[in-house]
C-alpha cells in the first residue's frame, strides 16, 4: 500500500462481522476518494489495543472507529477528547491528523439520528451498561427522555445512572416503555437475545420503538418479535450508518453519502 494512502480502520474484538469497511469504502468511492483513502478492519485483543493505536499515525492512518470492547480504552489513551466523549466516558472515533490521538463519540448523535422521532418525554428502557449503553443513556437523558437502565450486573447499571442519569431497573416491565434500546451484545454470536434479556416475544406492544444495536446476517429475533407486535423497529445497521457517517465527516470534511453507505452496509442482509 502506498505511503500516500490515507488509511482508516475499525478496531474491535471480534470485528470480522463488521460492515464498516464495506460501508466506508463505498462512501469513499462515491466521494471520489477511493484512490486516496482506504478503510479496513483490525481485530485487536485488549492487551494489543493501546500499542497498536499508538503506532497507527506512523502507518498512514488518519483515523479509526472503535467498537467492542475498546471504547473505554480509546478514551483513556486519547491525548484530547471532545466534550461528548468525555461526558459519556467512551469514544468510538479516533483521529490522528494533529499528530496526537483525538477522541470523539458519534454513537450518541448517531442513535438520535436513527430514531424515527424525538425521544423527548418518552419512557425509555436501555439494556446494558457498557460503552454503547453509556452513549445511549447520555443521548436520551439530554434529549429529555425518562430513562431506565437494566444490566445483568445490577451494580453496573446503578453506577451508570449515578454518572449519567437515569434510574436502575432490575426487573423492568417492557410494556411500560415507549422506547427500548438493546445495547448489549446479546445476539451477536447467534444466541437468542430474548433468552438473555428481560424481554419476551409477547412483551412488546404497538406504538413502541425498539432498537437493537446488534446486527448480523439476518434480522434479529428481538426486532422480529417487536415488529410482529406492531412496534416500530430500528436495527443496528441504521445506527451504524448514522454514526459512521458522522465519523467520516470528521475525517474527510465532506458530507457523507448516506444512501450509498446504507446500501453497502445492507448488501449482505
Amino acid at each position: 500500500m502506498s505511503r500516500a494512502m490515507k488509511r482508516l480502520a475499525v478496531l474491535g474484538h471480534p470485528v470480522a462481522h463488521s460492515r464498516s469497511p464495506a460501508m466506508h469504502n463505498a462512501a469513499l468511492a462515491e466521494l471520489g476518494l477511493a484512490g486516496e483513502w482506504s478503510y479496513e478492519a483490525i481485530d485487536l485483543a485488549p492487551e494489543e489495543f493501546e500499542p497498536r493505536v499508538r503506532a497507527m499515525p506512523d502507518e498512514g492512518f488518519v483515523g479509526a472507529n472503535v467498537t467492542l470492547p475498546h471504547k473505554g480504552a480509546a478514551l483513556a489513551l486519547a491525548d484530547t477528547a471532545s466534550e461528548t466523549a468525555r461526558a459519556i466516558g467512551a469514544a468510538n472515533t479516533l483521529s490522528f491528523a494533529s499528530g496526537e490521538v483525538d477522541a470523539d463519540n458519534t454513537d450518541a448523535p448517531g442513535l438520535l439520528a436513527a430514531l424515527p422521532e424525538s425521544p423527548r418525554g418518552r419512557r425509555a428502557l436501555v439494556l446494558g451498561a457498557g460503552g454503547a449503553a453509556r452513549a445511549v443513556v447520555w443521548a436520551l437523558v439530554r434529549e429529555g427522555a425518562e430513562v431506565s437502565v437494566w444490566n445483568r450486573t445490577a451494580e453496573r447499571a446503578r453506577q451508570l445512572c449515578e454518572e449519567l442519569g437515569g434510574t436502575p431497573a432490575p426487573a423492568p416491565d417492557p410494556t411500560g416503555y415507549g422506547l427500548i434500546v438493546n445495547s448489549t451484545t446479546a445476539g451477536l454470536r447467534g444466541e437468542d437475545p430474548l433468552a438473555e434479556l428481560p424481554l419476551s416475544a409477547d412483551g412488546f406492544v404497538p406504538g413502541q420503538t425498539v432498537v437493537d444495536m446488534v446486527y448480523g446476517e439476518q434480522r434479529s429475533r428481538l426486532l422480529a418479535a417487536a415488529g410482529s407486535a406492531g412496534a416500530s423497529t430500528v436495527d443496528g445497521i441504521e445506527v451504524l450508518v448514522r454514526q459512521g457517517a458522522l465519523s467520516l465527516e470528521i475525517w474527510t470534511g465532506r458530507e457523507p453519502p448516506l444512501e450509498t453507505m446504507r446500501a453497502a452496509a445492507r448488501a449482505r442482509l
